[in-house]
């Protein structure tokens, strides 16, 4: 469900029409619902009610400091993969207790930075990264709270780029060789052993890999406190999928999945931590753009956009599906038409949809991406230098920019031409 409905005629986001959003800060633009924002973050935390439980929100999704002072005063955690991403979380108002770091790759001045700041845990991927966290944590003279991402092997049944839970791929440990690394771990004394880390990939459409995954973390956690570690905490990443299209595939609900987590771990007594960040933020944004051109073309006709690749990535790097709708609602019995949704840029790849049917568009119309609210603004690019677009946050009949366009002389300028030029 989301807040981005029909009413009189016109799509509106809450209790704003988009017309009105588009007329104030132009095309094209990002918007998000506080309503859908706060009611998906709730739906995840209802679903692990009568457990000790932490929902991270995964800030890599949409990581607007508005969006996260929304979670964060719900009493969201954060879920961080760089240090950006951790200075955003604390300029929300994020306490550290309530930040989890994650990532393949962090470096030592990120380890300092969230060390000094205040953190719940790393979860730690690679011996490597491991030894590089203790020695931070003994310059700085504390104790680094870790767990260790294991990798179980396991197909998430998900697009190949946003897998990450099988063998073949970059992300944590194997489960095989997990004693030993923990094992390891315990014998520096800069790090806290408090849990078992486990994230298997992105928009899972079903709950069986989940529940493989969960498995046998269950079997783990019970070996390592046979070993003697105090095992009392369980992240299990995030990874529910969202329905993109109206097709007859409708991923599990958090209601579903939290039943899930608690029949295969409850007994276990641990703290559940939960990564959610696309479900959370996914149905919660659209992106509006204007028809610049209406072309006919060799046997197909062309709705160019003055959005592009640059803006929203999705389509061109996953062959994702975005629903596009227009702003005016169509007519019954309107005239239909087949197009090619593209955008300027000069990449045959800033194409959005092939022979997508919709009702027929002239130049100067709106339309708006559906599910765009996740990995659309934070993957956007300056590419063909055009600037980046801008966020918009609504709630009931408000609106406010949460972060501006740039003008062209303000990215121009961010370029220095050195002095022996």
């Amino acid at each position: 469900m989301d807040h981005f409905l029909y009413r009189n005629g016109e799509l509106h986001a809450e209790d704003v029409p988009v017309r009105d959003i588009a007329a104030a800060v132009g095309t094209p633009f990002y918007c998000y619902s506080a309503a859908t924002l706060e009611r998906h973050y709730r739906l995840f935390d209802e679903a692990l009610d009568g457990t000790d439980h932490l929902v991270c929100y995964a800030i890599k999704a949409a990581s607007n400091v508005a969006i996260l002072k929304l979670l964060g005063d719900l009493g969201a955690g954060m879920d961080v993969v760089s240090g950006g991403e951790y200075a955003r979380a604390r300029a929300a108002g994020v306490p550290g207790e309530r930040i989890v770091f994650s990532g393949v790759g962090k470096t030592r001045d990120e380890m300092r930075i969230a060390l000094m700041g205040g953190i719940r845990q790393f979860n730690l991927e690679s011996e490597p990264e491991m030894e590089a966290l203790n020695a931070v944590a003994l310059e700085l003279g504390v104790v680094a709270p870790v767990t260790i991402r294991v990798n179980p092997d396991v197909d998430a049944q998900t697009h190949a780029k946003i897998a990450t839970g099988k063998s073949e791929n970059k992300f944590g440990i194997p489960i095989s060789k997990a004693r030993k690394v923990y094992a390891e771990a315990a014998a520096l004394p800069g790090l806290e052993v408090v849990g078992i880390d486990v994230h298997i990939g992105s928009q899972l459409t079903q709950l069986a890999p989940f529940r493989q995954a969960y498995e046998k973390v269950a079997v783990l956690a019970q070996e390592l406190r046979a070993d003697g570690h105090d095992i009392r905490r369980l992240d299990l990443g995030g990874g529910l999928g969202i329905p993109y299209t109206r097709s007859n595939e409708v991923p599990p609900l958090p209601s579903d999945y939290g039943a899930m987590i608690k029949e295969t771990l409850g007994h276990l007594g641990c703290e559940i931590e939960i990564e959610p960040g696309r479900l959370v933020a996914g149905n919660a944004g659209i992106m509006v753009s204007s028809v610049i051109y209406v072309k006919e073309g060799e046997g197909r006709n062309f709705l160019i956009l003055d959005a592009a690749m640059n803006d929203l990535v999705r389509p061109a790097m996953y062959d994702a599906h975005h629903d596009i709708v227009p702003v005016a609602e169509p007519v019954p019995g309107g005239e239909p038409a087949t197009y090619d949704i593209v955008g300027p840029v000069c990449e045959t790849g800033d194409t959005f949809a092939r022979s997508r049917e919709m009702t027929a568009m002239q130049q100067g119309d709106l339309v708006a991406f559906r599910s765009a609210g996740a990995y659309g603004a934070v993957m956007a690019s300056e590419y063909n230098s055009r600037p980046l677009i801008p966020e918009v946050l609504v709630r009931g009949d408000q609106f406010a920019v949460i972060r501006p366009r740039p003008s062209l002389e303000e990215m121009i300028e961010r370029d220095n031409i050195p002095s022996w030029l």
